[in-house]
């Protein structure tokens, strides 16, 4: 050991003093450890104490154990003037030909999955605060405690080996068991009157459906024959009043929707297709270990509102007289005469997608009410992982071997129409499947992609990406988010601090997409906005791509040790993995797109949670609330203002987190300051204190803006941006302000 710390004790020095010519101050960090060195930490810290004593008997540089924090003072005790960074530093590689760009698409099944449950766990929490936190029932916590976990660096990138995958997917999986109860019961307890606390009536059961991503909610699929009403209590977790569009799978097309007036209202039945079956049967037996017990025939869309952290309630019931041979008003009509047309014009409302009958895709935008129209071309593709022994593609890196186009296959087009939506079926070939939809009161499309397996009997990776493309002259430029919050400006194969070597053209300039993603020309704006994180990259003008699903067969050499090659397995026999997901395109005019990438980016990330159960003829109404809304009835959050925390504390405190959307200069009505009425939102409480805290709640404002460190900033003043916040707020105006993309943190004491 003598020999190796000799040894290391004289190169570190001559390390230290290279790195020390391209960093200020004569103090430098210098990381110890990585993944798995401490699982022995005495050993590995008494060869350390070793190594740092014969680093300093050689005088140059004096090593000493530290801590970020006291790192951080010594620069700062320096009064060094430093230069202003804004942007990030992706796309990241660690030599030639190894961009670590492939992890934003690795595991799309767990990072979706991660998605869902954050959603699902901001709408528990607050249904915990509405009906007050339980000291001895069930809780959130396990469920806070998963997704923290699921934080990690190595688990929602999708960089951890398989069975640590598993367990994360199986810590959310127990999460959210628990937390489903608490929305159960929270839910009832809501619901129920209060006039009728007393009488003996049996408290509501309520059911979820989590695996509606695979059409399989047993809640819905219900025989309502016998007179009995399908309740279905949809909760809002936003803090704006909502309408969506709701899509449950129903055994019969003979039912009618009525709103909690009991006013019936406009409902549509579109065909259950057996691309969707297959995997809903597959999945069902991997997840629950059983088939379904029934199949169902259709979904069942119809138009939902609920109010501001409230509910709405609405009741399916089997229609009295039987449908006749004709279609109802409600079921999607096909016209076989299509089918001999060139172009297909889709879409019930003011939004039309044209597709070409003959090349079997996407080829036109049109949105009469903004005037926009433009040509759009989506395609599938995917990229060969590279397989070469230096440097093969992997969990962590996208080295593709040449790209390989997908025709969609012979089969036609299949189109159906209703009402509330339209639906276009596009087989792309045996392992690809798409259904794009356009809904009547939306102005932006969805598409659902169904990938996987991917095979590999050819010995191949496969990276599977579809790309959007059009006309527009985008200059090499294009945008993408940062953690979801303010979006940066990305050139193709540039850096605006060096100059940029790009040895990859595609994976280098490939990017982390968690909100969304738009091009933009002289007239109008191509945004997308995705489901879960994923790649993402405009390789060309006019042109957008989405990495969806990566299966490769090779390790990458980053400490995975593993190829990414995810499989499901029944009854002993695996298969690779099916990803279900859904991405969002919509074209505004210049200036105009930044209301709907915030706006509906939170409606995507808080859908609408539903619960169901069953009720006997009529009686809903009298026994129990149909409607309700956690705020004042009469007030919404601001539409630039989101409210990213509501949570009942184990003291009784209330955690309150309030987000500004918008980026200075971001959208010419929005990007401004905005107000908060705590007493509006808590209208059901009294509030006694409201405490500024820190963005992570561990010490106060006040506590933290004394400690806080004023760096000197290289430059005049007049470079340097001006940060403006919110002010102070007044303990009897209860009014919190929030200056663009601001977030603010309180924590609230009620009488």
């Amino acid at each position: 050991m003598m020999d190796f710390c000799n040894f290391f004790s004289a190169l570190l020095p001559l390390l230290v003093l290279e790195k020390a010519n391209i960093t200020r101050t004569n103090h430098v960090m210098w990381t110890m450890g990585t993944d798995f060195k401490y699982q022995y930490a005495h050993t590995w810290f008494r060869q350390m104490d070793k190594f740092i004593h014969y680093v300093n008997q050689d005088g140059r540089v004096n090593a000493l154990y530290s801590t970020p924090s006291i790192y951080t003072d010594a620069k700062y005790a320096t009064n060094e003037a430093w230069p202003l960074k804004t942007d990030d530093y992706f796309p990241y590689a660690d030599r030639i030909n190894a961009y670590w760009t492939g992890y934003f698409t690795s595991r799309p099944a767990l990072k979706g999955y991660v998605r869902t449950m954050s959603g699902y766990y901001l709408a528990a929490r607050q249904l915990e605060f509405l009906k007050g936190r339980s000291k001895a029932g069930p809780n959130t916590d396990y469920l806070a405690d998963a997704l923290a976990l699921a934080q990690h660096h190595d688990a929602v990138s999708g960089t951890s080996k398989q069975h640590v995958a598993n367990d994360y997917a199986k810590r959310l999986s127990i999460g959210y068991e628990e937390a489903a109860k608490v929305v159960e019961t929270s839910l009832a307890s809501i619901t129920r009157s209060s006039s009728k606390t007393d009488s003996g009536n049996k408290v509501t059961m309520f059911q979820q459906c989590l695996l509606l991503n695979i059409s399989y909610c047993p809640s819905s699929e219900v025989d309502l024959s016998n007179g009995k009403n399908l309740v279905v209590v949809v909760y809002n977790p936003l803090g704006w009043k909502r309408e969506d569009i709701i899509l449950i799978p129903v055994i019969d097309g003979n039912v009618i929707v009525k709103d909690h007036r009991g006013n019936e209202i406009e409902s549509q039945l579109v065909p259950l297709l057996n691309a969707s079956l297959a995997i809903r049967n597959y999945y069902s037996m991997a997840y629950l270990g059983k088939f379904p017990s029934v199949t169902p025939k259709y979904w069942l869309a119809f138009s939902a509102s609920a109010p501001p952290l409230g509910l709405n309630t609405y009741f399916i019931s089997s229609r009295k007289q039987k449908a006749t041979a004709a279609p109802s008003k409600n079921q999607v009509v096909y016209s076989s005469k299509e089918k001999q047309k060139d172009v297909i014009e889709v879409g019930p409302g003011d939004l039309k997608l044209v597709f070409s009958a003959k090349q079997r895709k996407l080829i036109g935008y049109i949105n009469s009410r903004t005037k926009v129209k433009e040509t759009v071309r989506q395609s599938y593709s995917f990229y060969t992982g590279a397989t070469d022994i230096k440097q093969a593609s992997g969990a962590y890196i996208f080295l593709p071997n040449g790209t390989n186009s997908l025709k969609p296959d012979h089969q036609a087009l299949t189109v159906l129409r209703g009402p509330i939506l339209d639906e276009v079926h596009q087989r792309i070939n045996s392992w690809i499947y798409q259904i794009t939809r356009v809904y009547k009161g939306k102005e932006h499309a969805e598409f659902e992609f169904i990938v996987g397996p991917i095979p590999i009997s050819d010995g191949i990776g496969k990276e599977v990406v579809t790309k959007i493309l059009t006309h527009m002259k985008t200059s090499k430029t294009f945008y993408t988010d940062s953690s979801g919050r303010d979006f940066l400006e990305r050139i193709r194969n540039y850096r605006k601090d060096w100059n940029l070597d790009v040895n990859q053209p595609v994976a280098g300039n490939y990017y982390p997409i968690n909100l969304g993603m738009y091009v933009k020309d002289d007239d109008k704006e191509l945004s997308v906005l995705v489901d879960r994180s994923m790649g993402g990259a405009s390789i060309k003008d006019g042109e957008l791509e989405l990495m969806l699903h990566r299966r490769l067969l090779h390790d990458d050499g980053r400490g995975v040790a593993e190829a990414l090659n995810e499989t499901v397995c029944v009854q002993n026999k695996c298969s690779g993995l099916t990803i279900v997901g859904k991405y969002y395109l919509r074209i505004d005019p210049l200036g105009e797109a930044a209301k709907w990438r915030r706006s509906f980016g939170q409606e995507i990330y808080s859908p609408f949670l539903l619960a169901f159960t069953q009720q006997e003829g009529d009686g809903w109404t009298n026994s129990h609330v149909s409607s309700f809304s956690g705020m004042d009835p009469s007030y919404v959050l601001p539409d630039n203002v989101a409210m990213i925390t509501l949570q009942e504390l184990d003291n009784g405190q209330v955690l309150l987190r309030l987000a500004h959307l918008y980026e200075v200069g971001e959208d010419k009505d929005l990007s401004v300051m905005a107000s908060v009425q705590l007493k509006k939102v808590f209208a059901h409480k009294k509030i006694n204190k409201v405490t500024e805290m820190s963005l992570s709640a561990n010490q106060g404002r006040v506590e933290m803006e004394k400690k806080r460190l004023v760096w000197k900033v290289k430059g005049s003043p007049e470079e340097v941006p001006k940060v403006v916040r919110g002010g102070p707020v007044d303990p009897a105006a209860l009014v919190v302000e929030l200056a663009p993309m601001e977030i603010r943190t309180f924590v609230i004491d009620f009488n």
